[in-house]
């Protein structure tokens, strides 16, 4: 079955031009030209992932991210001409897979799609992961759980928290977690993978006694999961 995007960019010509190119590598599309009724089309619809334009006429691609992670986790990648709002595109605040900086080649977006969609789908795919200490990840729903509270992840940020810990007291540069988050090795800078880090551990601290850090920095280098025995549940 082919994978349905939906495309919500407002320059027509532009939106036919993605389309064509998704088309050609597989795709199935749709387009919309206007932010107006975009989130009620992906309720209904339920597209594989959304290619979404900051700038729209009615809702803007900000507030059409932020009503969909209300209730789905559909891969969303966002394209920009606005490269101040890149840390805010990737999840930090919205929870945006992915972005593209306009101008943009066709192919460089027919790529992108191509590597957030294998990494979602290698996710849902992947055993769901236990042996976490206090937490327990749900791989199918990017959900994590302990001490009787769940707190729903971005793709970004759920890859983040597994890669940090299927290797306990392993420290990770932050090049290296950049390699595990996005497959297709853009260079960005070390302040975005500290804006990852940083919202993840807000949203640990949501159902974690407080005081309690499982995602340590290490001065220099980056970041490691450590659980002291303390903080591992009784058996």
């Amino acid at each position: 079955m082919r994978s349905h995007i939906l495309i919500v960019e407002d320059e027509t010509r532009l939106a036919a031009l993605l389309a064509d190119y998704l088309q050609a590598a597989g795709f199935t599309t749709h387009c919309l030209h206007t932010g107006t009724g975009a989130v009620e089309w992906i309720r209904e619809h339920q597209p594989a992932l959304v290619l979404l334009d900051l700038m729209l006429p009615g809702t803007d691609g900000l507030d059409i991210c932020r009503q969909v992670r209300a209730f789905s986790q559909v891969p969303i990648v966002m394209t920009t001409a606005r490269v101040e709002e890149i840390d805010r595109l990737l999840g930090l605040e919205l929870g945006a897979d992915d972005y593209v900086c306009k101008p943009y080649s066709p192919r460089e977006v027919v790529a992108r799609v191509k590597a957030v969609l294998r990494r979602t789908r290698a996710e849902r795919l992947s055993p769901p992961t236990t042996d976490a200490g206090p937490l327990w990840l749900d791989d199918d729903s990017l959900r994590v759980r302990a001490n009787g509270g769940t707190i729903q992840l971005t793709a970004v940020e759920y890859a983040l928290l597994k890669a940090l810990v299927r290797a306990p007291g392993r420290i990770f540069s932050r090049a290296r977690l950049m390699e595990r988050i996005y497959d297709d090795h853009r260079v960005v800078s070390d302040r975005t993978i500290d804006s990852h880090v940083k919202k993840l551990r807000r949203r640990l601290a949501e159902i974690l006694p407080p005081g309690q850090e499982l995602i340590h920095s290490v001065y220099g280098v980056g970041y490691r999961y450590e659980v002291s025995e303390d903080q591992r549940p009784s058996p």
